[in-house]
């Protein structure tokens, strides 16, 4: 890929990402954005999506080297999702090519005795990406809004003082994460979320895909299906969380996700987005220091 090709690349992925991101949650509706939307890629054009991805991430790579490099910014992904939405095999076709030095994933289950006895940012503050790196987080304090919202009995497992618990602590929480990432922008670090919207259709396809493949049966849980019975309140939990902390530095892109060739391309667009924006580029060396590497050049050079 030359230059001029990357150029454009970065400017077709600002422009594809966009009608995905949701960077003002005033009006957002999530009932506009549709699960099933491929692009018009469709089951037979996996081998156009595959290259089409495949440039994306080579562009991403050279990208992540001058992030690297600078060693300035720093990038926080966030995945959520409904599960079999697609969040493991997103983050390992899309960050393929990233080198893993500059990249860090952490997968977040349910809460040990050691974080609950901390607050609920704890678990993952303790790991945000160092400057230059981009941070990944499979599902993540957003978990907090979401599961503990729809299963109220597990906020009371929080060890929170009683008077703490009030009608208005999804508000609050809300509130809190807003501030904590408007925080993280002002330290350098950009949080681009992503909620992998999938159909329940779709999922209750995956699941069954799961349970009848041997090879698949370890991906499946009986609480996995289970939590379809909650659907609509982790719908209604996702509309709020995203109409309430979508921001410009800290948007959120809804990503289609009944076709996963697709969504993969969407989320390597958004993260392209997101590394351009930040202009990036490799450190310039003073007068002083190139002198320098000219006279380790000329030492080099003089060796028998």
């Amino acid at each position: 890929m030359n230059a001029l090709n990357k150029k454009e690349l970065i400017k077709r992925a600002k422009k594809f990402s966009q009608q995905f991101c949701v960077s003002d949650g005033d009006g957002f509706r999530l009932k506009d954005f549709d699960p099933s939307e491929d692009g018009g890629i469709g089951p037979e054009g996996k081998a156009a999506a595959k290259e089409i991805l495949q440039q994306g991430v080579e562009a991403l790579a050279a990208m992540q080297d001058i992030l690297y490099a600078q060693d300035r910014w720093a990038i926080l992904l966030i995945f959520q999702a409904m599960d079999a939405a697609g969040k493991d095999g997103a983050i390992k076709h899309v960050m393929s090519g990233v080198n893993p030095q500059g990249c860090h994933v952490t997968s977040y289950k349910a809460p040990s005795a050691e974080d609950l006895d901390h607050d609920y940012m704890w678990r993952c503050t303790k790991n945000l990406p160092e400057r230059g790196r981009i941070g990944i987080f499979n599902r993540s304090y957003y978990e907090e809004v979401l599961v503990v919202r729809v299963h109220e009995k597990l906020l009371r497992s929080q060890k929170l003082p009683e008077e703490l618990i009030t009608k208005d602590i999804w508000e609050d929480r809300l509130k809190d994460i807003r501030n904590f990432e408007r925080y993280l922008n002002r330290n350098g670090v950009l949080v681009c979320k992503f909620f992998l919207n999938v159909s329940r259709k779709e999922q209750k396809k995956r699941f069954l895909e799961r349970i009848e493949n041997p090879d698949k049966n370890w991906k499946f849980s009986a609480s996995d299906a289970r939590e379809r019975k909650y659907w609509k309140d982790y719908m209604e939990a996702y509309e709020d969380l995203i109409t309430h902390t979508a921001t410009k530095n800290s948007p959120w892109y809804v990503v289609p996700a009944d076709n996963k060739a697709f969504g993969r391309i969407v989320v390597a667009s958004a993260i392209i987005n997101t590394l351009d924006s930040l202009g990036l580029e490799y450190p310039k060396l003073s007068e002083e220091k190139l002198a320098e590497l000219q006279a380790v050049k000329q030492e080099l050079l003089a060796e028998e």
